[in-house]
């Protein structure tokens, strides 16, 4: 059974056609993409805390949009959408990276979380 929601474009003749079905092999790529995007972001049930459901949906999203970037510069050609594309990939593979380590230092035990001057925690060995 097809999901219940598809992505469609009107092509030049006005028909309307999925993603997901449509014979271009970029277009079916990007669709697998944001499906699998789609997923992963709800992946994780909400556990009330904005910060880590934050976290824990927007570096899924980061991934979709480094897949998709990925995807253009297998397909296009245009030299300043690859560029684009090159950066997306670089600088949120830093983000996803970046949520993904404070996602796990908010879901640590809570006598974890690091104080500004440091002072918390356990104490040096000596």
């Amino acid at each position: 059974m097809a999901p219940a929601h598809h992505h469609h474009h009107h092509g030049p003749k006005g028909g309307t056609q999925s993603w997901a079905d449509a014979a271009d092999p970029f277009a079916r790529a990007m669709s697998a993409a944001m499906e699998r995007m789609m997923v992963d972001m709800h992946a994780a049930p909400p556990t009330g805390d904005p910060d880590q459901d934050f976290l824990a949906m927007m570096a899924p999203h980061h991934e979709g949009a480094i897949e998709m970037a990925r995807l253009l510069l297998l397909h296009g050609r245009d030299p300043l959408t690859r560029q684009l594309a090159e950066e997306i990939l670089a600088g949120q593979t830093v983000e996803v990276a970046a949520m993904q380590a404070r996602l796990a230092a908010l879901r640590g035990p809570a006598d974890e979380f690091p104080a500004l001057g440091g002072t918390r925690g356990s104490s040096p060995a000596r």
